[in-house]
Protein backbone atom coordinates (compact mmCIF):
# COMPACT_ATOMS: atom_id res chain seq x y z
CA UNK A 1 0.00 0.00 0.00
CA UNK A 2 1.36 3.29 -0.83
CA UNK A 3 -0.15 5.64 2.27
CA UNK A 4 -1.63 8.85 1.62
CA UNK A 5 -0.97 12.09 2.75
CA UNK A 6 -2.38 13.60 5.77
CA UNK A 7 -4.67 16.70 3.88
CA UNK A 8 -5.95 13.56 1.85
CA UNK A 9 -6.25 11.31 4.55
CA UNK A 10 -8.33 14.38 6.38
CA UNK A 11 -10.45 14.79 3.30
CA UNK A 12 -11.07 11.65 3.04
CA UNK A 13 -11.61 10.83 6.50
CA UNK A 14 -14.75 13.39 6.06
CA UNK A 15 -15.89 11.69 2.63
CA UNK A 16 -16.49 9.14 5.03
CA UNK A 17 -18.80 9.76 7.24
CA UNK A 18 -20.34 12.80 5.17
CA UNK A 19 -20.97 10.14 2.33
CA UNK A 20 -22.39 7.88 5.00
CA UNK A 21 -24.65 10.53 5.85
CA UNK A 22 -25.65 11.11 2.44
CA UNK A 23 -26.39 7.59 1.40
CA UNK A 24 -28.51 7.73 4.62
CA UNK A 25 -30.54 10.14 3.92
CA UNK A 26 -31.41 8.48 0.71
CA UNK A 27 -32.30 5.59 1.43
CA UNK A 28 -34.56 6.73 4.44
CA UNK A 29 -37.47 7.37 2.75
CA UNK A 30 -37.56 3.88 0.83
CA UNK A 31 -36.06 1.85 3.50
CA UNK A 32 -39.84 -0.36 4.07
CA UNK A 33 -40.42 0.04 0.19
CA UNK A 34 -39.88 -3.15 -2.26
CA UNK A 35 -38.26 -2.50 -5.50
CA UNK A 36 -41.60 -2.09 -7.35
CA UNK A 37 -43.09 -0.22 -5.15
CA UNK A 38 -40.03 2.62 -5.30
CA UNK A 39 -40.48 2.20 -9.05
CA UNK A 40 -44.11 3.04 -8.53
CA UNK A 41 -43.23 6.06 -6.49
CA UNK A 42 -40.46 7.27 -8.17
CA UNK A 43 -40.39 5.96 -12.02
CA UNK A 44 -39.19 3.22 -13.47
CA UNK A 45 -35.42 4.35 -12.13
CA UNK A 46 -36.45 4.85 -8.69
CA UNK A 47 -35.22 7.84 -6.68
CA UNK A 48 -32.57 9.88 -8.64
CA UNK A 49 -31.69 11.79 -5.64
CA UNK A 50 -32.86 13.07 -2.56
CA UNK A 51 -36.57 12.42 -1.95
CA UNK A 52 -38.97 13.47 0.47
CA UNK A 53 -39.92 11.53 4.29
CA UNK A 54 -43.05 10.15 5.12
CA UNK A 55 -43.34 13.16 6.87
CA UNK A 56 -42.61 15.56 3.79
CA UNK A 57 -39.05 16.15 5.23
CA UNK A 58 -35.91 15.87 2.83
CA UNK A 59 -32.07 14.85 3.90
CA UNK A 60 -33.08 13.27 7.35
CA UNK A 61 -30.58 11.20 8.81
CA UNK A 62 -31.25 8.00 10.31
CA UNK A 63 -30.07 5.85 13.18
CA UNK A 64 -27.11 4.39 11.16
CA UNK A 65 -25.42 8.19 10.79
CA UNK A 66 -26.28 8.83 14.81
CA UNK A 67 -24.66 5.59 16.04
CA UNK A 68 -21.78 6.43 13.73
CA UNK A 69 -21.41 9.80 15.05
CA UNK A 70 -21.54 8.23 18.97
CA UNK A 71 -18.97 5.81 17.69
CA UNK A 72 -16.64 8.69 16.71
CA UNK A 73 -17.35 10.13 19.80
CA UNK A 74 -16.24 6.61 22.04
CA UNK A 75 -13.28 6.03 20.00
CA UNK A 76 -11.85 9.77 20.25
CA UNK A 77 -12.39 9.49 24.08
CA UNK A 78 -10.76 6.24 24.25
CA UNK A 79 -7.90 7.89 23.44
CA UNK A 80 -8.62 11.28 25.22
CA UNK A 81 -8.06 8.53 28.24
CA UNK A 82 -11.54 6.34 27.98
CA UNK A 83 -10.95 4.81 31.62
CA UNK A 84 -10.98 1.47 33.10
CA UNK A 85 -13.56 0.10 30.65
CA UNK A 86 -10.84 0.46 28.05
CA UNK A 87 -11.58 1.38 24.23
CA UNK A 88 -14.83 -0.89 23.86
CA UNK A 89 -16.21 0.57 27.27
CA UNK A 90 -15.47 3.75 25.92
CA UNK A 91 -17.57 3.26 22.76
CA UNK A 92 -20.50 1.35 24.73
CA UNK A 93 -20.61 5.02 27.09
CA UNK A 94 -21.10 6.58 23.81
CA UNK A 95 -23.48 4.39 22.69
CA UNK A 96 -25.59 5.12 25.91
CA UNK A 97 -25.46 8.64 25.05
CA UNK A 98 -26.78 7.97 21.28
CA UNK A 99 -29.79 5.44 23.73
CA UNK A 100 -30.32 8.92 25.44
CA UNK A 101 -31.22 10.47 22.30
CA UNK A 102 -33.57 7.90 21.78
CA UNK A 103 -35.48 7.89 25.10
CA UNK A 104 -35.58 11.87 25.02
CA UNK A 105 -36.86 14.70 23.42
CA UNK A 106 -33.79 16.91 23.99
CA UNK A 107 -30.79 16.41 26.21
CA UNK A 108 -31.39 15.61 29.52
CA UNK A 109 -29.87 16.89 32.68
CA UNK A 110 -26.48 15.34 34.17
CA UNK A 111 -26.53 14.48 37.54
CA UNK A 112 -24.21 13.83 40.46
CA UNK A 113 -20.87 12.15 39.31
CA UNK A 114 -22.84 10.92 36.16
CA UNK A 115 -20.35 9.58 33.40
CA UNK A 116 -22.24 8.97 30.63
CA UNK A 117 -24.40 12.70 30.21
CA UNK A 118 -21.24 13.89 29.28
CA UNK A 119 -19.44 15.62 26.11
CA UNK A 120 -20.87 17.93 23.50
CA UNK A 121 -22.03 15.76 21.15
CA UNK A 122 -25.12 14.62 23.44
CA UNK A 123 -26.09 18.21 23.69
CA UNK A 124 -26.40 18.65 19.59
CA UNK A 125 -30.52 18.75 19.54
CA UNK A 126 -30.62 17.16 15.89
CA UNK A 127 -29.68 14.18 17.14
CA UNK A 128 -32.71 13.77 19.30
CA UNK A 129 -34.88 12.10 16.99
CA UNK A 130 -36.11 8.19 16.66
CA UNK A 131 -35.70 7.16 13.26
CA UNK A 132 -36.51 3.51 13.42
CA UNK A 133 -33.73 2.34 15.53
CA UNK A 134 -33.19 -1.42 15.40
CA UNK A 135 -34.43 -3.27 18.18
CA UNK A 136 -31.45 -5.45 19.35
CA UNK A 137 -29.35 -1.63 19.43
CA UNK A 138 -31.99 -0.63 21.82
CA UNK A 139 -32.15 -3.86 23.65
CA UNK A 140 -28.49 -5.00 23.75
CA UNK A 141 -27.49 -1.18 25.35
CA UNK A 142 -29.80 -2.21 27.93
CA UNK A 143 -28.35 -5.58 28.69
CA UNK A 144 -25.06 -3.49 30.28
CA UNK A 145 -22.04 -5.96 28.63
CA UNK A 146 -18.94 -5.08 28.07
CA UNK A 147 -17.12 -7.73 25.41
CA UNK A 148 -13.83 -8.45 26.53
CA UNK A 149 -10.95 -7.43 23.83
CA UNK A 150 -8.70 -10.60 24.63
CA UNK A 151 -11.50 -12.87 23.37
CA UNK A 152 -11.35 -14.08 19.72
CA UNK A 153 -13.30 -11.25 17.46
CA UNK A 154 -15.99 -14.21 16.15
CA UNK A 155 -16.60 -15.73 19.48
CA UNK A 156 -20.51 -15.61 19.95
CA UNK A 157 -21.67 -13.28 22.56
CA UNK A 158 -24.00 -13.27 25.31
CA UNK A 159 -26.46 -10.47 24.15
CA UNK A 160 -29.00 -11.21 21.10
CA UNK A 161 -26.86 -14.11 20.74
CA UNK A 162 -28.96 -15.12 17.86
CA UNK A 163 -28.56 -11.30 16.23
CA UNK A 164 -26.45 -10.70 13.35
CA UNK A 165 -28.74 -7.40 12.39
CA UNK A 166 -26.99 -4.78 10.47
CA UNK A 167 -26.96 -2.76 13.17
CA UNK A 168 -23.58 -3.76 14.04
CA UNK A 169 -22.17 -2.75 10.31
CA UNK A 170 -23.96 0.40 9.83
CA UNK A 171 -22.00 2.30 12.48
CA UNK A 172 -19.01 0.86 12.30
CA UNK A 173 -16.92 2.68 9.75
CA UNK A 174 -15.06 4.77 12.13
CA UNK A 175 -12.79 2.08 13.35
CA UNK A 176 -10.82 2.06 10.08
CA UNK A 177 -10.67 6.27 10.01
CA UNK A 178 -8.28 6.03 13.37
CA UNK A 179 -4.92 4.82 12.01
CA UNK A 180 -5.18 1.47 13.59
CA UNK A 181 -3.71 -1.31 11.26
CA UNK A 182 -6.95 -2.93 8.84
CA UNK A 183 -6.43 -5.83 11.79
CA UNK A 184 -7.19 -4.02 14.54
CA UNK A 185 -9.26 -2.13 13.11
CA UNK A 186 -11.41 -5.36 12.43
CA UNK A 187 -10.61 -6.57 15.55
CA UNK A 188 -12.37 -3.50 17.90
CA UNK A 189 -15.56 -3.39 15.07
CA UNK A 190 -15.92 -6.88 15.86
CA UNK A 191 -15.66 -6.86 19.74
CA UNK A 192 -17.84 -3.78 20.01
CA UNK A 193 -20.54 -5.33 17.55
CA UNK A 194 -20.97 -7.99 20.21
CA UNK A 195 -22.53 -5.03 22.87
CA UNK A 196 -25.58 -5.75 21.15
CA UNK A 197 -25.82 -8.44 18.99
CA UNK A 198 -24.13 -11.90 19.75
CA UNK A 199 -23.89 -13.52 16.49
CA UNK A 200 -20.39 -14.36 15.10
CA UNK A 201 -21.67 -13.00 11.77
CA UNK A 202 -22.94 -9.58 12.95
CA UNK A 203 -19.46 -9.05 14.44
CA UNK A 204 -17.32 -10.42 11.67
CA UNK A 205 -19.11 -8.70 9.43
CA UNK A 206 -18.66 -5.71 11.20
CA UNK A 207 -14.93 -6.20 10.97
CA UNK A 208 -14.53 -6.96 7.39
CA UNK A 209 -16.22 -3.34 6.97
CA UNK A 210 -13.97 -1.86 9.60
CA UNK A 211 -11.14 -3.55 7.62
CA UNK A 212 -11.79 -2.60 4.34
CA UNK A 213 -12.70 1.10 5.57
CA UNK A 214 -8.66 0.90 6.92
CA UNK A 215 -7.20 -0.38 3.64
CA UNK A 216 -9.14 2.60 1.53
CA UNK A 217 -7.05 4.92 4.08
CA UNK A 218 -3.91 3.27 3.74
CA UNK A 219 -4.21 3.54 0.03
CA UNK A 220 -6.04 0.43 -1.40
CA UNK A 221 -7.92 0.65 -4.40
CA UNK A 222 -11.32 -0.49 -3.93
CA UNK A 223 -10.88 -3.92 -5.30
CA UNK A 224 -7.38 -4.56 -3.20
CA UNK A 225 -9.05 -3.36 0.05
CA UNK A 226 -12.32 -5.67 -0.23
CA UNK A 227 -9.92 -8.76 -1.08
CA UNK A 228 -7.96 -7.83 1.85
CA UNK A 229 -9.95 -7.46 4.10
CA UNK A 230 -11.54 -10.92 2.77
CA UNK A 231 -8.65 -12.41 3.49
CA UNK A 232 -8.39 -11.17 6.66
CA UNK A 233 -11.85 -12.26 7.76
CA UNK A 234 -11.44 -15.66 6.57
CA UNK A 235 -8.53 -15.95 9.39
CA UNK A 236 -11.53 -15.88 12.07
CA UNK A 237 -14.00 -19.07 13.00
CA UNK A 238 -17.54 -18.52 12.01
CA UNK A 239 -16.76 -16.68 8.65
CA UNK A 240 -18.11 -18.37 6.43
CA UNK A 241 -20.87 -16.12 6.15
CA UNK A 242 -19.58 -12.82 5.93
CA UNK A 243 -17.08 -14.19 3.35
CA UNK A 244 -19.83 -16.04 0.62
CA UNK A 245 -21.99 -12.98 1.06
CA UNK A 246 -18.61 -10.88 -0.08
CA UNK A 247 -17.43 -13.24 -2.54
CA UNK A 248 -21.00 -12.89 -4.28
CA UNK A 249 -20.66 -9.12 -4.32
CA UNK A 250 -16.98 -9.51 -6.07
CA UNK A 251 -18.34 -11.98 -8.76
CA UNK A 252 -21.56 -9.80 -9.21
CA UNK A 253 -19.95 -6.99 -9.95
CA UNK A 254 -17.33 -8.58 -12.26
CA UNK A 255 -20.57 -10.04 -14.47
CA UNK A 256 -21.17 -6.52 -16.61
CA UNK A 257 -23.43 -3.38 -15.83
CA UNK A 258 -24.50 -3.54 -12.21
CA UNK A 259 -28.73 -3.40 -12.03
CA UNK A 260 -31.31 -3.66 -8.94
CA UNK A 261 -31.76 -6.77 -9.56
CA UNK A 262 -28.32 -7.41 -9.16
CA UNK A 263 -28.42 -5.84 -5.67
CA UNK A 264 -30.88 -8.02 -5.09
CA UNK A 265 -29.56 -11.48 -5.63
CA UNK A 266 -26.97 -10.19 -3.01
CA UNK A 267 -29.75 -9.69 -0.51
CA UNK A 268 -31.98 -7.28 1.26
CA UNK A 269 -29.41 -5.54 3.62
CA UNK A 270 -31.32 -6.37 6.55
CA UNK A 271 -28.42 -8.88 8.63
CA UNK A 272 -24.56 -7.60 8.66
CA UNK A 273 -23.19 -9.75 5.75
CA UNK A 274 -25.51 -8.78 3.39
CA UNK A 275 -25.52 -4.82 4.06
CA UNK A 276 -22.13 -4.87 3.64
CA UNK A 277 -21.84 -7.01 0.53
CA UNK A 278 -24.79 -5.29 -1.16
CA UNK A 279 -22.59 -2.07 -0.59
CA UNK A 280 -19.60 -3.40 -1.87
CA UNK A 281 -21.08 -4.45 -5.32
CA UNK A 282 -22.21 -1.25 -6.04
CA UNK A 283 -18.78 0.21 -4.78
CA UNK A 284 -17.19 -1.98 -7.01
CA UNK A 285 -19.78 -1.88 -9.65
CA UNK A 286 -19.35 2.00 -10.33
CA UNK A 287 -15.97 2.84 -8.40
CA UNK A 288 -15.04 6.06 -10.03
CA UNK A 289 -15.15 9.36 -8.75
CA UNK A 290 -17.80 10.48 -11.36
CA UNK A 291 -19.35 7.44 -10.22
CA UNK A 292 -20.50 8.20 -7.24
CA UNK A 293 -24.03 9.46 -7.63
CA UNK A 294 -24.89 6.88 -9.64
CA UNK A 295 -23.59 4.09 -6.88
CA UNK A 296 -25.46 5.44 -4.43
CA UNK A 297 -28.20 5.54 -5.93
CA UNK A 298 -27.94 1.99 -7.20
CA UNK A 299 -27.13 1.12 -2.97
CA UNK A 300 -31.14 2.57 -2.19
CA UNK A 301 -32.85 1.65 -5.22
CA UNK A 302 -33.93 -2.36 -4.10
CA UNK A 303 -35.91 -3.89 -1.71
CA UNK A 304 -34.56 -3.72 2.09
CA UNK A 305 -32.71 -1.58 4.30
CA UNK A 306 -32.20 0.88 2.10
CA UNK A 307 -30.91 3.24 4.20
CA UNK A 308 -28.61 1.27 5.73
CA UNK A 309 -26.95 -0.46 2.39
CA UNK A 310 -26.67 3.31 1.23
CA UNK A 311 -24.81 4.94 4.70
CA UNK A 312 -22.32 1.74 4.05
CA UNK A 313 -21.85 2.63 0.35
CA UNK A 314 -21.38 6.33 0.98
CA UNK A 315 -19.08 5.50 3.91
CA UNK A 316 -16.94 3.48 1.73
CA UNK A 317 -17.05 5.69 -1.66
CA UNK A 318 -16.36 8.64 0.53
CA UNK A 319 -13.19 6.82 2.11
CA UNK A 320 -11.84 5.95 -1.15
CA UNK A 321 -13.09 9.67 -3.25
CA UNK A 322 -12.79 12.21 -0.14
CA UNK A 323 -15.52 14.49 0.34
CA UNK A 324 -15.16 16.38 -2.93
CA UNK A 325 -16.49 13.78 -5.16
CA UNK A 326 -19.50 13.66 -2.41
CA UNK A 327 -22.62 15.05 -5.21
CA UNK A 328 -22.74 18.84 -3.88
CA UNK A 329 -26.30 19.08 -4.35
CA UNK A 330 -27.38 16.75 -2.33
CA UNK A 331 -25.08 16.75 0.13
CA UNK A 332 -25.56 20.10 1.21
CA UNK A 333 -29.52 19.31 1.42
CA UNK A 334 -28.20 16.28 3.99
CA UNK A 335 -28.96 17.07 7.17
CA UNK A 336 -26.54 17.21 10.31
CA UNK A 337 -23.51 18.28 7.23
CA UNK A 338 -22.12 21.02 9.69
CA UNK A 339 -21.50 18.55 12.85
CA UNK A 340 -20.58 15.79 10.85
CA UNK A 341 -18.26 17.92 9.48
CA UNK A 342 -16.90 18.81 12.72
CA UNK A 343 -16.67 15.51 14.57
CA UNK A 344 -14.67 14.11 11.42
CA UNK A 345 -12.20 16.99 11.44
CA UNK A 346 -11.98 16.09 15.27
CA UNK A 347 -11.34 12.29 14.61
CA UNK A 348 -8.32 13.19 12.04
CA UNK A 349 -7.20 15.65 14.58
CA UNK A 350 -7.24 13.17 17.40
CA UNK A 351 -5.52 10.27 15.21
CA UNK A 352 -2.57 12.46 14.43
CA UNK A 353 -1.71 12.60 17.38
CA UNK A 354 -2.59 13.90 21.52
CA UNK A 355 -4.85 17.11 21.47
CA UNK A 356 -5.96 18.88 24.64
CA UNK A 357 -9.62 19.06 23.84
CA UNK A 358 -11.34 21.75 26.16
CA UNK A 359 -12.99 20.36 29.01
CA UNK A 360 -16.09 19.62 28.21
CA UNK A 361 -15.45 18.31 24.63
CA UNK A 362 -14.10 15.06 25.23
CA UNK A 363 -13.57 13.92 28.27
CA UNK A 364 -12.37 10.83 29.23
CA UNK A 365 -14.88 8.66 30.82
Amino acid sequence: MSGIGSAVRRARVRGCLLGGALGDALGNPVEFLSLAGIRRAHGPRGVSGLVPDSEGVTGRITDDTQMTLFTVEGLIRAANGGGPAGRVGAVRTAYLRWLDTQNHPSPPARGGDDTVRTGWLRRQQLLYARRAPGNACLTGLAAGYVPDERAAPGAPGPVNSGSKGCGTVMRSAPFGLTGQSPADAFALAAHCAKITHGHPTGALAAGAFAAIVAYLLAGESMPGAVLRAMELTARHPGHEETTAALRAAVDRAAEGAPTAEGVESIGAGWVAEEALAVAVYCALALPGPEDVAAALLLSVNHSGDSDSTGSVCGNLLGALHGDAALPADWLVRTEGLTLITRIADDLSRQSEGPVDWPADRYPGN
